[in-house]
């Protein structure tokens, strides 16, 4: 494990990058400004390495970053509906970021905080845990919220994250990450040729906000439905209402599971470098983004742009906008209860 100092945020915390690697070459560097997925290395097919993940050179680019690249979001990931809900009967009052909602924590989310960091080293691989104190009345969710995210780097080139929790106080509680995948290599252009594979038969479609309309649709014959392997490019300009909506691909679908634990949660194959990623997750849903908002204002650790869908996101979830829709499974977190998710990022080439 390897440790450099990072830079300073504007109140004068030190921000380090720490390196995890493994036997295979693999790297996978933390910074802990927003417990930060910075980089992340795998081989091709042919054993060249590239780095898969959307990321910046500097302090001061994460510190401007609106895009949530390669963030731990929380304590809220996704949006919730005019940034309110009822708990217990009484109105919680959130933060506006997104318009009218609140998205991904709201202004000073899990993203936008320094945490500590300690090694974490298991039989799998080298290890980093992150931890951080949300205080009662954070972006107006009650309670104080210990968090900690794992990440973990294994010996067969897989990046396992744990998330844990605990609260004094009946909260709500959604983490995820927010890393942006590029298989052929950050900055190296858009990924509409790579093709997806998603393991749900449904998902939750939306309104004109992005906000889940409450029910829960099947993807058949839609442009949804990937439960076949499928090019992302395919169908992400199409006519139908929810790629229109979303302005391609800003959806959570509902994974197909039998049980708790780890299940599969998606495939994404990119046929130029034969590399394979492999998604697993205890969480019920997953929001596959397309890069949509990204907009060439931002350029990455190479200086190219970060133009429109030059990377894609599948972050592993509990439904948005949960706490206002009763029928989805509930993100209540109430105190003496632990809060658990893992999701695994399993690398592979053909």
């Amino acid at each position: 494990m390897k440790k450099i100092r990072f830079g300073r945020t504007a109140e004068g915390q030190s921000v380090e990058l720490i390196t995890l690697s493994n036997s295979n070459g693999c790297e996978a560097s933390i910074i802990t400004y927003g417990a930060t997925l910075a980089t992340l290395t795998m081989p091709d097919h042919q054993g060249r390495f590239a780095d898969v993940v959307l990321g910046f050179k500097t302090l001061e680019e994460y510190l401007r970053n609106p895009f949530f690249i390669g963030c731990t979001i929380g304590r809220y990931g996704n949006r919730i509906s005019g940034g309110k809900f009822l708990l217990n009967g009484i109105e919680v009052i959130l933060s506006l970021n997104n318009g009218e909602n609140h998205l991904h924590g709201g202004i000073k989310g899990f993203h936008t905080v320094v945490w500590e960091a300690k090694e974490n080293h298991s039989a799998e691989g080298e290890g980093l845990m992150l931890s951080y104190l949300s205080t009662d009345g954070e972006e107006g969710y009650p309670g104080n919220l210990s968090a900690e995210v794992t990440y973990c780097l294994t010996k067969d080139n897989t990046l396992r994250i744990d998330y844990r929790a605990t609260t004094d106080m009946d909260t709500v509680v959604n983490l995820t990450n927010h890393s942006y995948f590029n298989l052929a290599g950050e900055g190296s252009g858009d990924i509409l040729g790579h093709r997806m594979m998603i393991n749900a038969d449904r998902f939750t479609p939306v309104n004109a906000s992005l906000i889940p309309t409450g029910e829960i649709q099947p993807v058949r014959d839609t442009p949804l439905d990937f439960t076949k392997p499928a090019g992302i490019g395919e169908r992400i300009d199409g006519p139908h209402e929810q790629i229109r909506l979303g302005g391609g691909y800003d959806h959570n679908f509902v994974l197909n599971r039998k049980d708790d634990g780890l299940v599969p949660a998606a495939c994404m194959l990119d046929p130029g470098s034969g590399r394979v990623l492999e998604v697993w997750t205890t969480e019920p849903g997953m929001q596959f983004y397309s890069g949509n908002f990204l907009d060439g204002s931002m350029s990455g650790k190479n200086g190219n742009p970060y133009n429109r869908r030059s990377g894609f996101c599948l972050e592993t979830q509990h439904f948005p906008d949960s706490p206002n829709q009763p029928k989805f499974p509930s993100t209540v977190l109430k105190p003496g209860q632990e809060y658990r998710s893992t999701t695994v990022y399993k690398f592979l080439t053909e």
